[in-house]
């Protein structure tokens, strides 16, 4: 019987200090090592691969995207020659477009972690949500034969008059007035296109209508062909530009200008952090953009860094020399970008909306410009943990140089200005319902830490108790041995200080029983009977 008391009572305390043992171990792996886990889970769905999460929503987005246009109505183009009159400009719009994006030739390149693809997108005029119709008459600049004029601003004398007498022969003037679909996506014809393709056959202008958005509906040779990492090699670099147009850099712009940085739009690296800005390729600039930290702000209850557009986006060298190799040509205030070079030479400058974040000289320039933080600010809000995009607020201006030649009878005395010609939005926000998704996700390395100190903290008890119950049952077998050694031969004790070990009921089962011992009185020397009683 007492053999078998002993075995069960073995076995529990085995039971007990192997389970211990496992919690313990279990929790000091998740209380140190789960952030890590988790790390490597999350970093296993991030990472850009036919079969991870990102996939399909990279391909081809679930929700249609946005696209509004605010185009400027010249209203006094026969003023232009008047230095004392300022360009008068009416905003109309916005336009607004569903753009339908797309990813076709994809080409996955396991070789150096990256994939190759060309971007194409579909575009529907959406009538509630604009401001006016696409029938809508706007006067503009006049692009063609301010291309012709800019082409010809190197060229010797016979070759300007060339150009000059041609203006006149197709009867170019310095604007035109088209309906707001023959800007920006249909088009429209002009004879002088013609003569420039044939004319700058070298520079292969794909272009045979005239357009702001021309050839961007549902095709994809415009925008160019991508190649970009995909993380699996290095999640820091996921959904940044390795190659544009099968090159590691541009021909627009010297030095480290023309390197080809930054984001492709879709992806940006996880742990993203606050002095170091966030850097985009834009295709339609040909260069790369940085954007500056600028506040932590909430979107649909995440955390994200916020970054802007400031004026170190769009300096031209003015304010950063670093800038300077972005601006070959003349010196002008900051503000402007100048992507002539990547328009085929049409003196093209991008800046923001309204001139926001420049230099008060162009605003100044025309009137009917009011430049707002809340409206023009181009801003990008990841969350910092896993770089995912929680809010983006794409916001560019398209503007025109517009500048005398004494060579050219159409541009001989006009004035020197930087005329805006419209200005787009691209807004994305993160649904509340991905926003949740997010937040659950972000919750579990603090959850999982949490778990793995609770569950530590558990199995260190189950072995502290078994430590406990072992000494406990150590102390009593000692007593035992006391015990059994008695002789009961007669003992000097006073009564005053008589030793009596009392019942002992130990919760591990062990149970010793004293009820007295061998007494003597020191006056009469007579001994006291002893009855043990020992039980386990």
């Amino acid at each position: 019987m007492v053999l078998n008391t002993n075995k069960e009572l073995c076995s529990i305390r085995c039971t007990l200090i192997t389970f211990g043992a496992i919690l313990t171990s279990t929790g000091l792996v998740l209380a140190i090592f789960w952030e890590m886990i988790f790390e490597s889970i999350l970093y296993s769905e991030l990472k850009l691969t036919p079969t991870s999460k990102s996939y399909e929503p990279w391909k081809q987005p679930p929700m249609p995207l946005s696209l509004d246009i605010y185009l400027f109505n010249w209203t006094n183009p026969e003023d232009i020659r008047d230095n004392e009159t300022k360009p008068v400009l009416e905003e109309l719009g916005p336009y607004r477009f569903t753009e339908i994006p797309d990813k076709v030739d994809i080409v996955w390149n396991r070789d150096n972690s990256t994939v190759s693809y060309r971007k194409k997108s579909l575009f529907y005029f959406d009538e509630v949500g604009s401001v006016g119709s696409l029938d809508d008459e706007i006067t503009s600049i006049n692009v063609v034969a301010l291309s012709a004029t800019a082409r010809a601003k190197h060229w010797n004398y016979v070759g300007k008059k060339s150009v000059s007498i041609g203006l006149k022969l197709y009867e170019q003037d310095i604007h035109v007035t088209k309906t707001a679909r023959e800007l920006l996506f249909e088009g429209y014809e002009d004879m002088m296109v013609l003569m420039g393709k044939e004319i700058f056959k070298a520079d292969e202008v794909p272009f045979d209508r005239v357009g702001w958005f021309y050839m961007r509906n549902n095709t994809p040779d415009l925008i160019g062909h991508y190649n970009v990492h995909t993380g699996e090699e290095d999640i820091t670099k996921i959904g940044t530009m390795q190659f544009w147009n099968y090159a590691s850099r541009t021909n627009f712009f010297d030095s480290y200008c023309g390197m080809i940085n930054g984001s492709a739009g879709e992806f940006y690296p996880p742990h993203q952090q606050k002095d170091v800005p966030v850097q985009f390729f834009s295709p339609d600039m040909c260069r790369t953009l940085p954007f500056d930290f600028e506040q932590e702000v909430e979107v649909e209850g995440v955390l994200g860094y916020k970054y802007t557009g400031g004026a170190r986006t769009v300096d031209n060298g003015s304010l950063y020399p670093e800038n300077s190799c972005f601006y070959p040509g003349e010196n002008v205030p900051s503000g402007v970008l100048n992507i002539s070079s990547c328009r085929f030479g049409t003196p093209v400058f991008m800046s923001f909306p309204h001139f926001y974040n420049a230099d008060p000289y162009y605003v100044n320039q025309v009137d009917g410009l009011n430049p707002t933080k809340e409206k023009h600010e181009f801003s990008l809000t990841l969350e910092p943990y896993t770089g995912i995009a929680l809010d983006v607020a794409a916001r560019f201006q398209l503007n025109v140089l517009i500048q005398p030649d004494t060579h050219i009878s159409l541009y001989e005395d006009v004035q020197k200005i930087f005329l805006p010609v419209l200005w787009f939005e691209q807004r994305v926000t993160m649904t509340k319902d991905v926003a949740d998704e997010i937040s659950v996700a972000l919750s579990v390395p603090i959850y999982g830490q949490m778990i793995g100190v609770v569950i530590l903290i558990i199995g260190l008890s189950l072995i502290f108790l078994y430590l406990f119950k072992k000494i406990l049952c150590l102390q009593q077998r000692r007593i035992k041995d006391v015990e059994e050694s008695v002789k009961f031969q007669p003992n000097v004790i006073d009564k005053k200080n008589q030793i009596a070990i009392k019942e002992m009921n130990p919760s591990n089962g062990c149970k010793l029983k004293f009820e007295g011992l061998p007494l003597i009185d020191e006056n009469d020397q007579s001994s006291y009977d002893v009855k043990l009683n020992t039980e386990i």
